[in-house]
């Protein structure tokens, strides 16, 4: 089996590219049934993206990083025939909890990357009004969740995780505000009127373990839509430990719906995040999901 280890030497703030000695010396101390690793650390996605496809197919690529890094580098994974493993070292990490690597140290993680077995999971796609196609495997946030997101982006580097995305929702809470959404799934108006968030899932959390949609499954070849009607600060602030419990679906202004193709419609300029890395605005959303698009190294 050929391997290639990819190490974001930016997330985590930066405390990622410190592991590419300790990896080296790792595997030269644990090779295993793995007999040619390639380890690389590229100065930017599109260095990353390079290497993807100069890349062998049927190669084992590990991404060591977060939730963001994965995201940036899908357009060179998906639909291929790589075979795609995780050491988690990001902020939320969220990819992580759905694919059962949640609280493995480095170590565990890459020695299961590289000796797992793949399964394939679905993905989302993303049309904006601009034109402009994206793509995610955890969530796309719109709305007030999208705000808390590029916030969390600009939080200080010594939070990682959940206590980030807290912070972070207190911050937007004083600048709080909802927006005109119409939102039809399948075909089928599902909600409108003034909205907190519409946002989609395709993982059970996001923003660093929020249980947004408990129910949520990576292989179901199905997403799901978050919605929230129209919320005060105090409202929302009295939301939070719902949400954090997941406790929150029993909530009158609370819907989710599993969909294949949902489009938001709105007056407005909606914020946007896909997996945490903000979108910018738009008023115009089409989504749909790709189903098993990718082949991971999962539980």
């Amino acid at each position: 089996m050929n391997a290639l280890i990819l190490i974001n030497p930016k997330a985590a703030g930066g405390r990622a590219q410190k592991l590419f000695p300790l990896i080296q010396d790792h595997l030269n101390a644990h090779l295993g049934p793995v007999k040619h690793i390639q380890i690389e650390m590229p100065e930017s996605i599109d260095a990353g993206l390079h290497l993807l496809a100069q890349t062998k197919p049927n190669t084992r690529v590990v991404i060591v990083g977060g939730d963001g890094t994965l995201n940036q580098v899908l357009p060179g994974l998906m639909y291929s025939a790589f075979e795609i493993g995780l050491v988690p070292y990001g902020s939320g990490n969220d990819c992580a909890r759905a694919w059962g690597l949640h609280g493995m140290m480095w170590q565990e993680a890459l020695q299961f990357a590289l000796s797992g077995k793949a399964q394939a999971i679905d993905l989302g796609q993303v049309e904006l009004a601009a034109g402009q196609t994206h793509f995610f495997h955890s969530s796309l946030a719109v709305g007030f969740d999208a705000s808390v997101g590029n916030r969390a982006l600009a939080g200080p580097k010594f939070l990682r995780g959940l206590p980030r995305y807290l912070l972070a929702t207190f911050r937007e809470l004083a600048h709080l505000r909802n927006w005109d959404m119409r939102i039809s799934v399948d075909g089928v108006t599902a909600h409108q009127g003034t909205t907190l968030l519409g946002s989609t899932l395709n993982t059970p959390s996001y923003g660093g373990g929020m249980p947004a949609v408990p129910h949520a499954l990576i292989d179901d070849g199905k997403l799901n839509l978050l919605m929230g009607g129209q919320f005060n600060r105090l409202q929302t602030l009295l939301m939070l430990p719902r949400l954090l419990m997941g406790l929150h679906l029993s909530h009158s202004r609370i819907k989710t719906e599993a969909f294949l193709r949902a489009e938001i419609n709105s007056s407005q300029a909606l914020p946007i995040a896909a997996d945490g890395e903000s979108l910018g605005f738009s008023n115009q959303i089409s989504i749909e999901v790709l189903p098993s698009a990718l082949n991971v190294i999962r539980r």
